[in-house]
């Protein structure tokens, strides 16, 4: 049975269209079966569509239709459930089509075809005796129709590529790397120089190695300009990628390569390819995650290269007017030479949202997509396009009317945006008086240029970012630059700096951790304990960057246990007392606290209080452990919801705890930067909430227009509910009430 399931299913994957594959597959099943009749119906609006038949007449393929509530095979949609039934005629579903001419057929057993909880399909087998089909014959039928999902996804995906080429409008998925809503053309970017050049001699080493030179020179040139233009934004640790990549065209390193080659008797061009080539296949063949991600670094040095040595007076990214750039893969060099004010949006095929270039993307405020499966499969150069990085999708050829939907969608905003902008300077309180704390999340230094107005300070300065654009750990005079630069950003505002918290979904590209379950393994405190050499190079640091001031209060990440806590303050204590010793002026001890996002701390508050000022609750994970979701699982991210009533339970648990124990909290996850969220968190007592820039204007408008007496009924409401879509539909019930509606996205 298994050969066979095999056999029938990659060849259904290795069909060239999505009818040959549906062809094929009828036929297939009807054989293994050894069955008269194998259909299937493919979901289609909401209507059951016959696709492919053998047995029934061929001439009914694509005329048969029917929706979820008719018919049997409607009715095995409609339940998520098989249908085997001895004599169908009898059912009161049987549904008759003339056009198909199945008088003949009696036994029925139909089976849906399920992609992540979505009903894509039906596969219907038949036979003209009456007869219940066996328990093993609907196994056989379940499995395969499990195995079809992701081929069946796949193949239509590529069904959809046609409809592109002929204008027809179509929706593709991806991951937002970065949120907002763009409508522009499409900017494939196809004009990347080979780096397989044919192998060449040259006639002259001497004349080869000049424009080599020249060439490598210009390369440095240009990531030099790119270098310091970030760094006059004050975007140092952006601009550090950047003077990594010149480094890398130095004599002692890839230059010196290039150079050598062609004094082995090979044109500049070949040099450059072979030397290239060698080393990327070098690095693509190592097991480590790190030196596999090099070969990237080297492809993309080797082709500015030789950009300058084909095509030295040619702008590359300089479109007419914004668009939305889509390609394989946007490096953060490509990303910041394209001029920002052409940059409406950009969607990728590869890239993960942690990539130098989403990074990057974030800080710039671009939207953008990542893993757009077949995106560069379609013709969609020039066309227009609709991104919607906020549910990620992307709308190739829309209509008039779905453009002007986004555009009036795109208005309001803005419109909204300048309405909530325009009180941001005034106090967060509610109408009955209770003071509200908004604070900022942020890892870039571009990123909080702008602190100093409509914020109490940083809540969370994410340090593991810095520590990402690197190609190496930053130094402790480094990172000593970077702090400082934070702390004078925030104007005396306090600033809670967060100890390295890498691992997890946010590796270190030189520092890998292969894991078979990395949220529950090596990230976060506990890293930083098992390498003191690396944890009290950062205290230092952030003690020296936080001097005699009490702007700096640090936080440690992902600690599930008092001892953490306990070892922790000791490598403080000891770097502390090492610079007052070295230091000519006194360093003030930072105030210390944890973050709550391991449930087992929920339930140690009283010990905690005992050791650290204050805890910052991080929801986005104290969600996927109390759920067990992992949230950048597609198959599972739809379960993650922080509006779960246990969720929701367990803040207000460790909220009360915390003022019953005079623990000073705060909150840093997402949750505080939604509306609904910020409800909720003000109702349970939390005075002080950390969220994105692009929050806070929203936020500030929202709680200075309720009153927190009354959301303390609504939290009531809430917290009685069994699931989070109640939770919802109560908070909606209270926003409509307050004619608050326009607070929401």
């Amino acid at each position: 049975m298994l050969n066979t399931l095999r056999d029938i299913t990659q060849a259904v994957a290795r069909a060239n269209s999505l009818d040959a594959a549906l062809s094929l597959l009828v036929v297939q099943t009807r054989q293994a079966m050894a069955t008269q009749c194998c259909s299937i119906y493919l979901l289609e609006n909401q209507q059951l569509v016959l696709s492919a038949t053998e047995g029934l007449e061929p001439s009914s393929v694509g005329v048969v239709k029917m929706p979820l509530s008719e018919g049997l095979v409607g009715l095995a949609a409609e339940r998520e459930e098989a249908v085997n039934l001895a004599d169908a005629r009898i059912h009161p579903r049987f549904k008759f089509f003339p056009e198909v001419e199945e008088e003949e057929y009696r036994a029925f057993l139909a089976v849906p075809i399920i992609y992540q909880k979505m009903v894509v399909g039906v596969i219907v087998v038949q036979q003209p005796n009456p007869r219940q089909f066996s328990e093993g014959e609907e196994a056989f039928l379940m499995t395969l129709a499990a195995q079809l999902a992701v081929v069946i996804r796949t193949l239509k995906n590529k069904a959809a590529i046609n409809d592109i080429n002929f204008q027809k409008q179509v929706v593709f998925s991806g991951t937002t790397a970065s949120n907002g809503i763009a409508i522009a053309e499409g900017f494939v970017l196809g004009g990347v120089i080979p780096l397989e050049q044919e192998d060449l001699a040259c006639e002259s080493i001497e004349q080869e190695t000049h424009r080599l030179k020249l060439a490598i020179n210009r390369s440095k040139d240009m990531l030099r300009g790119i270098s310091q233009r970030f760094e006059q934004d004050n975007a140092t640790d952006v601009a550090s990628i950047f003077s990594a990549f010149k480094l890398l065209l130095d004599d002692s390193s890839l230059g010196g390569e290039y150079i050598r080659e062609v004094s082995a008797g090979w044109r500049a061009e070949s040099a450059v390819s072979r030397v290239s080539l060698r080393y990327i296949e070098q690095f693509m063949a190592m097991d480590d995650p790190y030196l596999k991600e090099r070969a990237s670094d080297i492809r993309e040095l080797g082709q500015k290269v030789l950009r300058q040595l084909i095509e030295p007076d040619r702008l590359q990214l300089e479109p007419e007017k914004p668009v939305i750039l889509v390609a394989k893969e946007v490096d953060a060099t490509m990303l910041a030479e394209f001029p920002r004010y052409k940059l409406a949006g950009i969607v990728t095929k590869l890239g993960g949202v942690n990539a130098h270039a989403a990074i990057l993307a974030r800080a710039l405020g671009v939207p953008a997509l990542v893993g757009v499966e077949q995106v560069l499969d379609t013709d969609i150069d020039t066309k227009l396009l609709v991104l919607n990085a906020n549910r990620g999708q992307l709308l190739i050829s829309p209509s008039p009317a779905v453009v002007n939907e986004y555009q009036l969608l795109i208005n309001a905003d803005v419109e909204k945006q300048k309405r909530f902008q325009a009180e941001l300077s005034l106090p967060t309180q509610t109408q009955d008086g209770k003071r509200i704390k908004l604070f900022l999340n942020a890892g870039l230094l571009s990123g909080i240029e702008s602190i100093a107005e409509g914020s109490d300070g940083i809540g969370l300065y994410r340090t593991e970012i810095p520590f990402m654009l690197h190609q190496r750990f930053p130094s402790e005079k480094e990172q000593i630059n970077v702090y400082r630069k934070v702390l004078n950003a925030a104007a005396s505002r306090p600033v809670v700096m967060r100890t390295l918290d890498v691992g997890g979904d946010k590796p270190l590209p030189y520092f890998p951790i292969k894991e078979d379950n990395p949220f529950l393994g090596w990230r976060g405190i506990r890293l930083s304990l098992d390498h003191p050499e690396l944890f009290l190079v950062q205290l230092r640091a952030m003690l020296q960057a936080g001097g005699e001031g009490d702007q700096l209060h640090i936080l440690l990440p992902m600690v599930s246990n008092l001892d953490e806590i306990d070892q922790t303050l000791a490598y403080l204590s000891q770097a502390y007392e090492e610079l007052n010793v070295e230091s000519e002026t006194n360093i003030t001890r930072p105030k210390v606290g944890v973050m709550l996002e391991v449930p087992a701390l929920l339930y140690q508050l009283k010990e905690v209080a005992e050791r650290v000022d204050f805890v910052s609750v991080g929801s986005n994970d104290l969600t996927q452990y109390l759920l067990a979701v992992d949230r950048n699982n597609p198959s599972v991210s739809s379960l993650f919801d922080s509006f779960h009533p246990s969720v929701l339970r367990a803040l207000k648990r460790a909220c009360d705890e915390c003022d019953e124990f005079n623990l000073d909290i705060s909150i840093c996850g997402e949750l505080a930067g939604e509306p609904y969220g910020a409800l909720l968190l003000v109702a349970m007592g939390y005075t002080k909430l950390s969220m994105n820039q692009a929050s806070l204007a929203r936020i500030n408008y929202l709680l200075r227009r309720v009153s927190h007496e009354y959301l303390s009924e609504v939290l009531n409401e809430c917290l009685a509910v069994s699931n989070a879509q109640q939770v919802k539909a109560i908070l909606q019930r209270f926003i409509e009430q307050h004619q608050l509606k326009d607070i929401l996205h």
